[in-house]
């Protein structure tokens, strides 16, 4: 077996397939499937991923692998299976698929270094390579003849392992470590001939002689109180040493979170966790839908089947939308498992996303809470996997490999045997059917863990607001609710529901609305900097003084955004302490703990923010809810957007009352008689279920039928409208009878960068082959998608039709 097959990292059709590299001696005892390797492809020298190994090839000239990244495999075999899966399933490239699994940092331009780890005398050869230095360029192992299989030996003893030093600058964090140089009595009769004037010298020797070890530079010289040149001049004197020595960022302080015991379970509770610790005792695979109102303690099943994992030694990965990725999440799994969880999401810097992939993958820890991406998670004796609210969209990915975490779990649950749980108050409505037709187990908590009741919901019509000539954005219910609140000293979470509906200029005389000028999209009014913005292509223009059209002057903007609310809140009730979360106001890292943490506090009284602050906040003196702007959602090109909007609601009324407090929600719509508005404010799923399903099994959409989305995009118009017709046709000769072949139609957003897109969409119940015909069809246009700039992207399973 001496030549590897490779995926090459070039995302081109043209290159999805395995290459044949021959190994040279000095790798070949120690190359394995999974690692990195670098290769020769054409003129230039790029990454691949070894994945598989043979004794022939069908080509004569074989040229060798250049260099071996890595010393233990980055992806394991289950990994490496996974990924074929996924890309076969969202029909996209090997390469993309595998990169996906890993984090950004093995993505990078890269050094390596060997670092020493023990202070045991290595083999002959390691310590003359070494010669007293704890860490060297990789490149003086390679010049040596040590055969790299003895260093894999020394690496998996972990008497040394080798680091990337990235050229990104994502590095190792080091820090500064300083120890004695020499025995004690040395230190001791140098301190008798130090002169009189080297105090600080004095000290910092009498320091080491009461504590013989070592110590980080910083703490030591606050404990001295003295700077780095005292530590120098020892150093020079050879009686004390600096060492750089590496350390694992940590996101969270471990020892900040308070451990917690498992908690006595409801009659509910033992009910649904039965049947998951059985499968977790069998060793079997079944998705279990748990459909648990708000506050009915979720979690805590969640906490007690991973305790059931970890007691039989395995491990557990828990997925949570990236929005309640709150601080108040982790702590509930830290708080359980301490320093044994590691944890994923976006707010992380790219060096601690690193650290924490490293933890895992050298099995320091057994639990991973994360968003999306951690269900890749390099885990080798997965137990379960739990995804909580697992009817969030953002579980989908929306650009390459288009993946639902959702499957990728189902299938890694398969492989490894092992149960997996899905969780929320509102399930997608795919799920919820699946578990009524017994595909998933369901288990149902009608009740909160503490008993209360559910918040109580007032629906206000707001077009009685405006006939009584209200115009401000708060109904006079919700006004004398929140002075009520605020004269009891309780809290408010204020919501305004704005996707699909932001700040726009409109022209008062021509009804003109300023659009960019790249994209068929209105621009977005930012008053804090007073630009028009497009939140697609990131262009920007002053807001006009006269109208564009008519040299009006009556340019007005419309829409209501948070930073309008918090204005006219304040002018209504000025005595209101007000804390605004948007994307503007938690753009920095750790501004969104840091607003939460001084709510939690009691700093102030209103919490108002968009969709971010809908799930996962537990705050105890919350008892009234408002929502501003129910109904915006429902007017989107979107046939879940009336799921969405129930979904939303029944979450966001969810945080109110959650303790000892009644709580109270008022919704303020202006389609107050949209049955899911209504059906969200008595918390009547099943009704609302049966309700959308009929809707769903008349128009043809899932749960019934599988939908595929097809989108073109060009900088001709015609061309892209022709393309999508051309793919259309070429569909409709292959699929079946009963199959519907929507388009081409142009996108709801017409241009976005200039580019024109056009959509496709393909419903269907049973077409067993349709991923072969959009490979053909992606064939028959790969030429065009290189040469002519053409795009043509393929949606399985879509969640954004925009």
């Amino acid at each position: 077996m001496n030549i590897a097959k490779v995926i090459v990292d070039v995302p081109a059709s043209s290159t999805n397939q395995t290459f044949d590299y021959l190994i040279p001696d000095k790798f070949m005892e120690m190359l394995t499937v999974g690692m990195r390797v670098i290769v020769p492809f054409g003129p230039r020298k790029i990454m691949g991923f070894v994945v598989g190994f043979t004794s022939e090839s069908s080509f004569t000239k074989l040229k060798k692998i250049i260099d071996v990244l890595d010393l233990t495999p980055v992806l394991t075999t289950e990994l490496l299976e996974l990924g074929k899966w996924v890309a076969n399933e969202t029909l996209s490239l090997s390469i993309t698929a595998l990169q996906a699994m890993l984090p950004q940092v093995l993505k990078s331009q890269y050094k390596k270094e060997l670092v020493r780890l023990t202070d045991d005398m290595l083999p002959d050869e390691f310590e003359n390579l070494f010669a007293g230095r704890d860490y060297i360029p990789f490149e003086e192992f390679e010049a040596t003849s040590i055969s790299y299989y003895q260093l894999q030996k020394l690496l998996e003893a972990g008497d040394v392992s080798v680091d990337y030093l990235v050229k990104s600058r994502i590095t190792k964090k080091q820090i500064t470590m300083i120890k004695p140089a020499k025995d004690i009595h040395v230190l001791e009769e140098a301190l008798g001939d130090l002169s009189k004037t080297a105090k600080k010298q004095k000290q910092l020797l009498l320091f080491f002689i009461a504590n013989e070890k070592e110590i980080e530079q910083k703490e030591l010289l606050k404990k001295v109180q003295t700077t780095t040149s005292t530590v120098k001049a020892l150093v020079e004197k050879e009686l004390l040493e600096t060492y750089q020595q590496e350390v694992l960022r940590n996101p969270y302080n471990d020892n900040e979170f308070a451990r917690t015991t498992a908690l006595e379970l409801t009659d509910e509770q033992s009910q649904a966790i039965e049947p998951i610790n059985q499968t977790i005792e069998e060793n079997k695979h079944d998705v279990f839908l748990i459909h648990g109102v708000t506050g009915s303690g979720k979690t805590e099943i969640y906490l007690q089947a991973i305790q059931h994992v970890i007691n039989k030694g395995k491990e557990a990965i828990v997925l949570v939308p990236e929005i309640s990725l709150t601080p108040q999440m982790v702590k509930r799994f830290k708080g359980r498992f301490g320093s044994s969880v590691a944890v994923m999401h976006s707010a992380l810097s790219s060096g601690e996303k690193y650290d924490e992939w490293r933890r895992i993958h050298r099995k320091e820890v057994n639990v991973v809470v994360g968003a999306r991406s951690a269900i890749f998670a390099p885990f080798q004796n997965l137990g379960i996997i739990i995804i909580d609210e697992e009817h969030e969209t953002t579980y989908k990915q929306e650009d390459q490999p288009r993946y639902h975490a959702r499957d990728v779990a189902i299938q890694r649950g398969k492989t490894n045997n092992c149960p997996v749980i899905l969780g929320s108050a509102t399930p997608a409505l795919e799920s919820y059917a699946r578990a009524s037709k017994d595909v998933y187990k369901l288990a149902t908590l009608s009740q909160r863990t503490n008993q209360k009741a559910m918040p109580e919901v007032e629906i206000i019509d707001m077009r009685n607001e405006l006939h009584a000539g209200n115009r401000t954005m708060f109904s006079r219910t919700l006004k004398e609710e929140i002075e009520q609140c605020l004269a009891k000293g309780e809290q408010i979470v204020l919501m305004l529901n704005r996707r699909g509906y932001s700040t726009f200029v409109m022209c008062r005389d021509c009804g003109h609305v300023k659009e960019c000028p790249h994209c068929d999209i209105a621009l977005t009014y930012h008053k804090n900097s007073n630009q028009l913005k497009c939140h697609y292509c990131s262009y920007e223009e002053r807001v006009p003084e006269l109208c564009p059209e008519c040299e009006s002057d009556l340019i007005r903007y419309f829409g209501t955004g948070t930073q309008k609310v918090e204005e006219s809140l304040t002018k209504l009730i000025p005595e209101a302490r007000v804390i605004r979360m948007d994307v503007d106001t938690t753009r920095r890292k750790g501004s969104h703990e840091k607003l939460l943490s001084q709510f939690a506090e009691g700093k102030a009284d209103i919490l108002l923010g968009t969709q971010m602050i809908a799930k996962g906040l537990d705050f105890e003196n919350v008892t009234l809810v408002g929502v501003l702007t129910a109904d915006s959602m429902l007017h989107l090109p979107d046939f879940r957007s009336s799921e969405k909007t129930f979904q939303l609601l029944t979450q966001v009324s969810g945080r109110a009352g959650r303790h000892e407090l009644p709580g109270k929600v008022v919704v303020q719509t202006y389609t107050p008689d949209h049955y899911s508005i209504e059906l969200a404010s008595v918390y009547d799923f099943d009704t609302f279920y049966k309700h959308e399903m009929s809707m769903r099994k008349a128009f043809q959409y899932p749960p019934y039928f599988f939908l595929a989305l097809i989108t073109v995009s060009h900088e001709n118009n015609v061309k892209a409208m022709q393309t999508t017709q051309q793919i259309a046709q070429l569909l409709m000769k292959s699929v079946g009878g009963d199959t519907v072949v929507l388009g081409p139609t142009p996108s709801p957003i017409p241009r976005i960068k200039d580019r024109y897109r056009y959509q496709c969409m393909i419903k269907y119940r049973n077409e067993p082959h349709l991923r072969k015909y959009m490979n053909k069809i992606k064939s028959v246009f790969a030429d065009e998608v290189r040469k002519k700039d053409l795009l043509i992207t393929v949606d399985m399973q879509p969640y954004h039709m925009m």
